[in-house]
């Protein structure tokens, strides 16, 4: 076996990392991961405290995906998506039975962003219509489609090859000079304003909204109570598509199969990956309901993917969401939940520089604070590199003492396997507590 530093340097020379200058990039060498821990080339062990990226739900290694997968490879590893097998039948059917209304047509894909691509056509194919709302602080992928729907600074860096007709909104919680009004007026100058929006732009040329069943990657923000509910009312007035993205946030992460459950709607189409499959292997889905499918009984549907409904990879989605009901993980999601809420609130007492924790089922994110009179983060959205140094040396300090999670702006992500436990949740926050000490020497 190469050795760690031998790992390390030829991965830099010859591969490309993601979303950081490769001169920067320090990785971290895993040899094997098993449930809610990873192992370093030479033996470290990492408690993984956001589930890889907010998507291994079921823990890392479990055998039962990998002989299912096994004995898929064994029967056919691939057949074109005009074919069919077995488990394209049982993994549909399925995922028509958990989700909810009349969703019961699925169109595989190859991950997140592509789910959120196809989603995009096939709202511009159904409704005649080329417009397409997000939000700015949504995001739904890193493909230009998906991109340019989200409003993740990230995208900047690419915005002269932004796709067209794409709209966004503000978020319910940055309006300015509702903060001494109660949360009604609030929720209900909010509607206001998009249907002002959609007034302006004209419903008759808007496709679809899209919006993530639960903010993931923004750090973790609420909506008003009340609001996705409002949001999908408007859209049915002015006969415009609503998509869920449930990429992040579907698959028992918030407590619920899908994030949109806590709000008590039912969208016309769901993105889905990550969970679907816990990243086990790479697979997205598209659900569609029953009325927008029955259009394309007579007349073609003008979507394609070479790997779409790949066996393989359904064998292990198949696999996934069994683990997920046989183990009770969904209701094991909400009572660690709770029990992270608990902890945090104790140590509140210790550290100054905590200061909201947001959090539905196992995907939370803890605010760090330079100042809570003004509410102020120790690194604000969107930090440049010198705003970023007392949340670098925290994040340093995490990775020193065995934990893995992602540090973005003045944001801690608080997002582990669905099979936690109390005494992991308990050894991953001590390692937070000790990190903190860094951050409440800056607070104000």
């Amino acid at each position: 076996m190469l050795s760690k530093e031998q790992i390390i340097s030829d991965s830099k020379q010859y591969s490309l990392f993601t979303w950081v200058a490769q001169k920067n990039i320090n990785p971290i060498a895993i040899e094997k991961a098993e449930g809610v821990y990873l192992y370093e080339v030479g033996g470290k062990k990492i408690i993984d405290f956001s589930s890889g990226l907010m998507s291994v739900n079921i823990g890392h290694g479990d055998q039962r995906v990998t002989d299912a997968v096994v004995d898929q490879m064994q029967k056919v590893s691939y057949v074109t998506p005009v074919c069919t097998t077995e488990i394209r039948a049982k993994l549909s059917k399925k995922l028509a039975e958990i989700c909810p209304g009349d969703l019961n047509k699925a169109f595989f894909t190859l991950c997140g962003a592509t789910s959120v691509d196809n989603a995009i056509k096939l709202a511009r194919l159904y409704t005649g219509k080329h417009k397409i709302f997000g939000r700015y602080r949504g995001f739904h992928g890193a493909s230009y489609a998906s991109m340019t729907a989200g409003g993740d600074p990230r995208k900047l860096y690419s915005d002269a090859q932004q796709v067209p007709n794409m709209f966004h909104l503000d978020d319910p919680y940055d309006f300015y000079g509702l903060s001494d009004q109660d949360e009604e007026t609030r929720l209900k100058w909010s509607l206001d304003s998009v249907e002002r929006i959609i007034r302006y732009e004209g419903g008759h040329t808007i496709a679809a909204f899209i919006f993530e069943g639960e903010s993931g990657s923004s750090g973790c923000l609420h909506y008003p109570n009340g609001y996705l509910k409002g949001i999908k009312a408007l859209c049915e007035k002015y006969d415009i598509l609503f998509i869920a993205d449930e990429v992040m946030s579907g698959f028992g992460r918030t407590g619920k199969w899908f994030g949109f459950e806590h709000s008590d709607i039912v969208p016309d189409m769901i993105c889905m990956a990550k969970g679907l499959t816990s990243s086990y292997l790479p697979l997205g889905c598209l659900m569609v309901s029953d009325k927008i499918a029955a259009k394309y009984d007579d007349s073609p549907l003008w979507l394609g993917l070479t790997y779409n409904s790949h066996p393989v990879a359904l064998a292990a989605s198949l696999a996934v969401i069994n683990i997920y009901e046989s183990d009770n993980l969904i209701a094991n999601a909400n009572k660690m939940a709770l029990y992270i809420e608990k902890r945090i609130n104790e140590m509140r007492a210790k550290h100054p520089s905590i200061g909201e924790f947001r959090n539905k089922g196992l995907l939370g994110c803890l605010d760090v604070v330079k100042s809570k009179k003004p509410y102020q983060l120790m690194a604000p959205f969107n930090a440049n590199a010198t705003e970023m140094e007392v949340m670098n040396k925290v994040g340093a300090k995490l990775r020193e003492l065995g934990l893995y999670t992602f540090v973005r702006w003045g944001y801690i992500f608080i997002a582990p396997p669905l099979i936690i436990n109390e005494a992991q949740i308990d050894e991953g926050l001590a390692i937070i507590s000790e990190a903190l000490s860094i951050a409440d020497e800056y607070v104000i």
